[in-house]
């Protein structure tokens, strides 16, 4: 991304600093309006939490994840089908996320750590039009790999300071990344989530986040996120929020987000 336009990406990472800001809300609602637009998308959940593999419940059992995926000497691509009643079987898949991830610091030490999910992710990346990436609410060697592996990165971000101060924090962790393991990453834009146009302070946070992005070489995308309760339900139904409330605001506000993000393709 340069100079606010628009360009069409096929690896995004969905990063940011600070936890709360609607990070796998954002990386799931992206991956399922991409696939309902006919997109093969592949859903990569690399937060021990997990919350990404919750709300995208897989047909079957698990035996792989992306920790093994990640530390095995013969990886296994731990890739899985969807259930049916995400609505977006079969044409998005998952690589599920586990505990055990906290746990990638220590076990991924060794020279080259940070190309790790970018060498493994080569053999299959051809056959996705989109890799969506969810990342921990932290700057380890997990959020890394997303980073070195991405081409590029989209910050979700509150209208809050503490929000702010994460963005900054995380986009100085994206120029470390372009100086030495991704010269090519680009920051695809800031989204704002949990929008109320009607407080003041979003306001006056909107005009100083339009100023952080400008000095990143990147943008505030113009659509905003609403706060919306179906949002949290759809993801404790289980369900993608195309599917659970079409004409809500959810749908509404990510659909805007998913055009401007592919307005070149």
């Amino acid at each position: 991304m340069t100079d606010g336009k628009p360009v069409h990406e096929k690896i995004l990472a969905i990063c940011q600093q600070k936890g709360g800001t609607g990070k796998t809300t954002t990386a799931a609602a992206i991956g399922a309006g991409l696939a309902k637009r006919g997109k093969r998308v592949l859903f990569i959940d690399l937060d021990p939490q997990s919350n990404l593999t919750f709300s995208l419940p897989i047909a079957g059992l698990i035996d792989s994840t992306a920790f093994e995926f990640m530390t095995d000497s013969r990886p296994q691509t731990a890739i899985y089908d969807l259930d049916s009643k995400t609505g977006l079987y079969p044409i998005a898949k998952l690589m599920p996320g586990c505990q055990k991830l906290a746990a990638a610091d220590t076990i991924i030490s060794q020279v080259g750590k940070e190309y790790r999910l970018k060498e493994r992710m080569a053999q299959f990346a051809p056959h996705w039009d989109y890799i969506i990436i969810d990342t921990p609410p932290g700057l380890g060697i997990l959020t890394i790999n997303a980073l070195t592996a991405a081409d590029a990165v989209i910050i979700p971000c509150l209208a809050d300071i503490f929000s702010i101060q994460g963005t900054g924090q995380i986009a100085e962790t994206i120029r470390t990344v372009k100086q030495y393991t991704n010269p090519d990453l680009q920051i695809a834009g800031i989204v704002l989530t949990r929008f109320n146009a009607r407080q003041i302070l979003t306001r006056e946070i909107m005009e100083t986040l339009e100023q952080a992005a400008g000095r990143l070489g990147t943008r505030l995308f113009n659509a905003r996120i609403r706060e919306t309760l179906a949002i949290r339900e759809a993801q404790a139904q289980q369900q993608n929020i195309f599917d659970y409330a079409p004409r809500g605001n959810g749908a509404t506000d990510y659909n805007a987000l998913i055009e401007e993000l592919t307005a070149n393709d």
